[in-house]
């Protein structure tokens, strides 16, 4: 089964609802790129006026986690995922429509293939960067997953 957007959005639904309350959405998602977006509202802003900024790591988390469990989910094998760690750097204040995307699909492939060859956890880091509507980088953020084959 194919991991879609809407089936995305669904999962945020019933898994991650305070992710889904603050109008985190799946907009694209394919084995190498992942496109989430964020509307800054009342629901998810700051005292400054602009988006909090665990509502743009929960966004920014989603596009780079999205990338794994598809990856996952292709292998028909179990396999558990963590966040392992995280960094973030904020270059702009965040109002409006802020997408986070990540290209970082091409480094599951050899990890998952790894973890399900010799049943050892596997890390590596994506990057998920959030743009405003005309284009203007807001935040970068680092996420490294460990992956582990289940038994």
């Amino acid at each position: 089964m194919k991991l879609t957007p809407s089936k995305l959005n669904s999962f945020l639904f019933f898994k991650l609802p305070s992710a889904y309350i603050s109008g985190v959405r799946a907009k694209e998602i394919d084995l190498l790129q992942c496109v989430i977006t964020v509307k800054h509202r009342w629901i998810n802003q700051n005292p400054f006026k602009s988006m909090y900024f665990a509502v743009q790591a929960m966004a920014a988390e989603l596009a780079t986690g999205a990338l794994v469990m598809n990856h996952i989910q292709g292998s028909g094998k179990k396999v558990s995922m963590l966040v392992a760690q995280n960094k973030g750097v904020f270059t702009k204040k965040a109002t409006g429509r802020i997408n986070f995307v990540c290209k970082d699909g091409y480094k599951i492939a050899d990890a998952l293939k790894e973890t399900l060859k010799t049943g050892e956890g596997q890390t590596f880091w994506m990057k998920s960067i959030g743009t405003d509507e005309s284009g203007t980088q807001v935040s970068e953020m680092d996420f490294e997953w460990s992956i582990r084959a289940k038994k």
